[in-house]
């Protein structure tokens, strides 16, 4: 399918797909999106919960994508440790990632090229806190059970891809995460809420990014 870079609203790229009329990240602002709805709703909201705990934060992201959600969350300031688990059945080309530039945007291209570059299906260790695991495989592969504390979910959205946001998808993303883990992500179609809720998942209705009035971040109570 054929993808190009675009400039999104507050100057950051992204990736859109013309056949789709669909973007990696929101039109109106690719950084603003992933720094409200996974570090502010996600890596935030766990970490207030965790301040007198000293274990390392895992979070599993459905869609690594140009590995901008990753970045931020490796840049993040913590004395906790956090191992980041990355799915993604379609990798994109390190020379897209180079174009795409949240290295040169956050300051670390080093950092950011080193993500890209780093071997799939191997823990590699990127700074003092952050570890990463990048598996190449499909959302419907997950089956991990009570392991992570936060689940980053950036799948293409239902309009594009409904059979990435059933209930079988959410089941899976339930039964992965710890419990009081959170999953976060900047869908709130109704539908989608729906099986969100119908997995499982206390569902909150947050303030989405700019350019969208809700969002949906999901917990595991039990």
């Amino acid at each position: 399918m054929k993808r190009e870079i675009i400039t999104t609203g507050d100057g950051s790229k992204t990736i859109h797909m013309p056949e789709w009329n669909e973007q990696y990240h929101s039109k109106h602002g690719a950084l603003q999106e992933a720094l409200h709805v996974f570090i502010e709703m996600g890596l935030k909201d766990t970490l207030s919960r965790k301040r007198e705990q000293t274990q390392p934060i895992s979070i599993l992201e459905y869609g690594l994508g140009t590995g901008l959600n990753a970045m931020i969350t490796a840049q993040f300031p913590t004395e906790h440790s956090i191992y980041y688990t990355a799915v993604e059945a379609f990798p994109i080309a390190v020379s897209e990632a180079v174009e795409v530039n949240y290295g040169q945007l956050l300051g670390n291209q080093v950092l950011y090229e080193k993500l890209h570059q780093c071997e799939w299906e191997q823990s590699v260790q990127l700074t003092d806190q952050f570890t990463i695991k990048k598996l190449e495989k499909k959302f419907d592969q997950i089956n991990d059970v009570s392991r992570f504390d936060i689940i980053y979910f950036d799948a293409f959205g239902p309009r594009v891809q409904p059979e990435l946001w059933t209930v079988d998808i959410f089941n899976a993303a339930f039964k992965a995460l710890k419990p009081e883990g959170i999953l976060t992500t900047y869908c709130a179609q109704g539908q989608a809420r729906r099986n969100m809720q119908e997995a499982g998942f206390i569902i909150e209705r947050l303030p989405g990014p700019p350019g969208k009035r809700e969002m949906l971040r999901g917990r595991k109570m039990t």
